[in-house]
């Protein structure tokens, strides 16, 4: 029997599996119907309640604005609370139309090309969270429940059966996030064409959007990866849990507090949620105002820049460090 064939057959068969799957499914619905129900396609009769609407507004304000400047006008003509009111009972400050715009009264309109690259980036999330729980516990399991051992007692080869595990989590990983991604694209393409507007796609659009889908379908492997590393090197599956969400506290909380008592420049370049951002973003800028001393008037901070190659050599170099410490336990380590 092919072990790789067994071992893809073993994952969707488990029951943990089957029901983040459904979550998932149902999660990414969910967000796609949400953004279907609030988005409204804008035509002339929505530009033109909106125009009612600000000019009413405005009518409004002047009112009120009004209605205070005769108040002001009789307290000073007796002579009562004149210093609660300004020299001229801020006929200055009336309101003006320009002041009140009817794109601020327009409803909700999906705009595909702006911002589906955001879209992306919640799939990633999400299908990374997926991948974490499943490879975690895909490993985990096995190990605790003696599954493990029974195999490399009928199959010997440590490293071999270690690699086809993985191969097989990588494999679920990346077909999921093809096809879902695949219709992730399609529904708010929908969105746009029929809810909204898709804007103008053109080939470098389109090609923006293939690769900011690569980026995510490789943090969603390197996820995958990183928590089939913990859960094997600990033999449990709350091994990874616990490492993720000591990493977290660490670095987003920890981190950030150090950094800004001793007052580190660019603190948050040592945060991994900033390489996350850059690594979907491009880049991402991180700011340094400590440097600025503003009694002295306007100051520029100091900027450093984030790439996407920036991040992809740190989680890279994550995903190598733990896969290598799992190959040594697994080499090395009793597998009873």
């Amino acid at each position: 029997m092919n072990l790789y064939t067994t071992e893809l057959r073993r994952i969707f068969k488990r029951r943990l599996t089957r029901i983040m799957l459904v979550l998932l499914v149902l999660g990414l619905g969910g967000i796609a119907v949400a953004f279907t129900v609030n988005s409204h396609k804008v035509g002339p009769a929505q530009v033109a309640a909106a125009e009612a609407r600000a000019e009413a507004e405005y009518q409004q304000q002047v009112k009120y604005h009004e209605e205070s400047v005769r108040g002001c006008e009789a307290a000073k003509a007796v002579g009562a609370g004149t210093d609660r009111y300004p020299p001229d009972c801020g006929r200055e400050w009336a309101p003006t139309r320009e002041n009140f715009q009817a794109e601020w009264f327009m409803p909700y309109q999906f705009d595909f090309r702006a911002e589906f690259g955001v879209f992306i980036s919640i799939f990633a999330g999400i299908l990374a969270l997926f991948g974490f729980v499943v490879g975690a516990s895909y490993i985990g399991a096995e190990w605790h429940s003696g599954g493990m051992t029974n195999l490399l007692l009928w199959r010997p080869k440590r490293l071999t059966v270690l690699f086809t595990k993985l191969g097989a989590l990588l494999t679920t990983l990346l077909g999921l996030s093809l096809v879902l991604g695949a219709l992730w694209t399609a529904a708010f393409w929908l969105i746009g064409r029929f809810d909204g507007v898709t804007g103008k796609l053109t080939q470098g659009v389109w090609q923006s959007f293939a690769l900011s889908g690569l980026r995510a379908v490789g943090l969603v492997l390197a996820v995958g990866a990183i928590a089939f590393g913990l859960a094997s090197l600990g033999r449990h599956t709350a091994m990874a849990l616990g490492v993720a969400v000591g990493v977290a506290v660490v670095s987003e909380i920890g981190i950030r507090t150090v950094m800004a008592i001793i007052g580190t420049p660019f603190g948050d370049r040592y945060v991994l949620s900033s390489y996350a951002l850059a690594w979907f973003e491009k880049e991402w800028k991180l700011f340094d105002y400590n440097a600025c001393n503003f009694q002295q008037g306007e100051c520029t901070p100091g900027e450093l820049v984030l790439t996407w190659q920036d991040s992809g050599l740190v989680f890279g170099v994550g995903t190598a460090i733990v896969l290598a410490a799992a190959i040594w336990a697994m080499r090395s380590r009793d597998v009873t």
